[in-house]
């Protein structure tokens, strides 16, 4: 049976990311840009410079999944695309939680209504 104090904690903290517009819209691109990586990398003849996307929009936070990324000609060169697939999705759902408690932070307070 799963932890239900840490599944809750887990919850409030990545709550930011979703509940407001400006950090759905942002994952929206980080998911959009992930996209066109992946289309790139498996099914596009050319590779080319597709990591720049995914990286760009996750921007500080993703440039840390393209330094923990394998060399493709190394060993482990076949894992370079998942793990960096999966360090700039991280990167951009911690992006879009900083973004959320900044919307909510300079968000107008709504007093309730006394009607």
């Amino acid at each position: 049976m799963p932890n239900t104090s840490r599944s809750t904690r887990l919850r409030a903290i990545l709550a930011p990311a979703f509940d407001n517009w400006a950090s759905r819209a942002y994952l929206a691109a980080v998911a959009v840009s992930l996209g066109v990586f992946l289309y790139a990398a498996y099914l596009s003849p050319e590779e080319g410079f597709a990591a720049i996307w995914p990286m760009a929009t996750t921007a500080p936070l993703g440039i840390v999944a393209l330094l923990v990324t394998p060399e493709a000609d190394s060993s482990l060169g076949w894992l370079s695309t998942p793990l960096f697939t999966a360090g700039t999705a991280l990167a951009g759902l911690a992006n879009a939680t900083l973004l959320g408690l900044f919307a909510r932070k300079i968000a107008p307070r709504r007093t309730p209504d006394p009607a």
